[in-house]
C-alpha cells in the first residue's frame, strides 16, 4: 500500500470489499473507516460479529501506520488487543485510528469504534515496520 493508493477502489482491498469497509479519511498518523451493518455481518445472536470490529481496527491501524512510512517500507500486525463494550444490531460503524508512538521498527496505534456515534469498542495494536523486498 502506498500513500497514494486508491483505498476505496474495488479490488484494492478484497477483504475490505467483502465486509463493506470504506475509508473516509486518511491523514498523517490517522485513518477513519466506516461500514454499514448488514445481515451478513451478524453472528447467530443477530449482533455484529466481533471479528468485523476487529477487522475494522486492524485495517484502520494498517492504513494509519502507512501514512508515516517511507516509500520502501511496509508494515505487518504484531498484535492487537480489543475491548468490546456493547453489542451492535444495526446502523453505521466508524473506526477512528491514531498512531500513538512510532519507533524505527515498531509502531503502536489505537482505534476507537463507534456505532452511530456511541463508542462500542477500543483496540490497541502494535505493527512491525520493515523494508519491502
Amino acid at each position: 500500500m502506498s500513500k497514494n493508493s486508491p483505498l476505496n477502489m474495488k479490488g484494492f482491498h478484497p477483504f475490505g470489499d467483502l465486509i463493506g469497509l470504506k475509508f473516509t479519511k486518511l491523514e498523517k498518523g490517522y485513518s477513519q473507516c466506516t461500514l454499514e451493518v448488514v445481515d451478513k455481518l451478524l453472528n447467530p445472536h443477530k449482533v455484529v460479529h466481533g471479528g468485523v470490529l476487529y477487522s475494522m481496527a486492524d485495517t484502520g491501524m494498517g492504513a494509519a501506520a502507512y501514512t508515516n512510512l517511507d516509500k520502501n517500507e511496509i508494515c505487518a500486525t504484531i498484535e492487537i488487543k480489543i475491548n468490546y463494550f456493547k453489542a451492535v444490531k444495526g446502523g453505521s460503524l466508524t473506526c477512528n485510528t491514531r498512531v500513538i508512538h512510532q519507533g524505527k521498527k515498531v509502531v503502536t496505534l489505537d482505534s476507537e469504534i463507534l456505532n452511530d456515534g456511541q463508542i462500542i469498542a477500543k483496540a490497541l495494536g502494535t505493527y512491525s515496520i520493515f523494508v519491502r523486498k
